[in-house]
């Protein structure tokens, strides 16, 4: 009876180790599984550095690509200005070269009034050379975004008047129509370029007469340059006022960022019946 007693007592002692032993084990298991479950704290700063160097090369591919955009609108702009320039540059200077020689072997033998007209043609030839030469600079310091507007109000009417009896037109070929009150909040220097601009181009490829026109819109005026030409090709209007367009230099080019400058806009119009029509928009100078 006592060793039966006793056989009961181990087992039941016996059991309860068990069952203790199977309770830590059944901790241990859960805690296993719950670490199982999550990532590793060594994991989580390999993953964000590996994120972190794929959005890096990303960045750097698209700032690649970018520079290599930047690389070829240089090169088409160089291609396309040295060609510009090979033309433009060689008209004036072979004009000069011949006329100086002209004047020089025959001076004693060419009456006055052919000395002057050779001396003017000259003249007009070098003034053209300046001009390139001014407009390459303003395009430089347009690039680098080194031009600022210093608005003041500006007569239109007297600046226009300025303009046509300096431009290269033919003598009564360009009508002035604006009225002597109207004026524009602008930098008189941009709106001289401007008008230089918008009436050689309408000399060298539109056709007399041009008309040079001025009319206020609410708070804005309207300056027009209309010629009675071809017009433009529609194949030319998409990049009309980009910085090189065959058959038309850097003008309009320098046209439109010296009106946006100062607060304005530019667009092109075909004229009817015929000739093209260009409009730079200002504005309106306090009354």
């Amino acid at each position: 009876m006592h060793d039966a007693a006793r056989d009961l007592g181990r087992l039941s002692r016996l059991t309860a180790g068990y069952a203790c032993a199977a309770i830590v084990l059944l901790n241990v298991a859960i805690r296993v599984l719950q670490r199982a479950g999550r990532p590793r704290p060594a994991e989580v700063p390999a993953e964000a550095e590996a994120e972190e160097h794929t959005a890096e090369l990303e960045r750097g591919n698209a700032d690649l690509r970018a520079a290599n955009s930047r690389l070829e609108a240089a090169l088409t702009f160089k291609n396309d200005l040295t060609s510009m320039l090979t033309h433009d540059v060689a008209q004036p200077i072979s004009s000069i070269a011949s006329l100086a020689e002209l004047l020089h072997s025959d001076w004693d033998d060419l009456p006055d009034d052919i000395r002057l007209e050779l001396a003017t043609k000259i003249d007009k030839n070098t003034q053209r050379l300046i001009k390139m030469m001014n407009d390459l600079q303003l395009l430089f310091r347009l690039d680098m975004g080194s031009v600022t507007a210093r608005r003041t109000p500006v007569p239109l009417r007297e600046v226009a008047e300025g303009v046509v009896k300096a431009s290269s037109g033919p003598p009564g070929g360009v009508l002035i129509e604006i009225g002597d009150r109207t004026s524009v909040l602008a930098d008189r220097g941009h709106v001289v370029a401007v008008l230089q601009n918008l009436i050689n181009n309408a000399v060298a490829y539109g056709t007399t007469p041009i008309h040079l026109t001025a009319a206020r819109h609410g708070e804005q005026v309207e300056v027009a340059v209309r010629d009675h030409g071809p017009g433009i090709p529609d194949e030319l209007l998409p990049n009309l006022f980009g910085r090189v367009v065959r058959g038309s230099g850097l003008g309009l080019f320098i046209v439109r960022h010296l009106v946006e400058a100062n607060g304005g806009t530019v667009r092109y119009e075909h004229a009817e019946p015929g000739g093209a029509r260009l409009i730079a928009s200002f504005e309106a100078a306090p009354v």
